[in-house]
């Protein structure tokens, strides 16, 4: 086959990332989608100080939710 310059392969539109989603989780070097906890913005007088110390902390996305979050972040 003589070359064109054009790619041989088909020409599928990349995936584009879900920005908002992009900076809310990030992905952790098991593969598993890391995320903040909530509910830690706002009302913090009514709060104890080991709840927020807790909050502070990152946890991983739920089991049933990580392909979704997953296609959001392609990359």
């Amino acid at each position: 086959m003589a070359k064109t310059g054009f790619s041989e392969e088909l020409n599928v539109p990349k995936m584009k990332t879900h920005r908002g989603a992009a900076k809310r989780f990030k992905r952790r070097k098991s593969g598993v989608i890391g995320r903040g906890k909530s509910t830690v913005t706002h009302n913090l007088a009514s709060k104890s100080s080991k709840r927020k110390m807790h909050l502070r902390k990152s946890t991983a996305v739920h089991k049933s939710d990580q392909n979704r979050v997953r296609r959001l972040l392609p990359n």
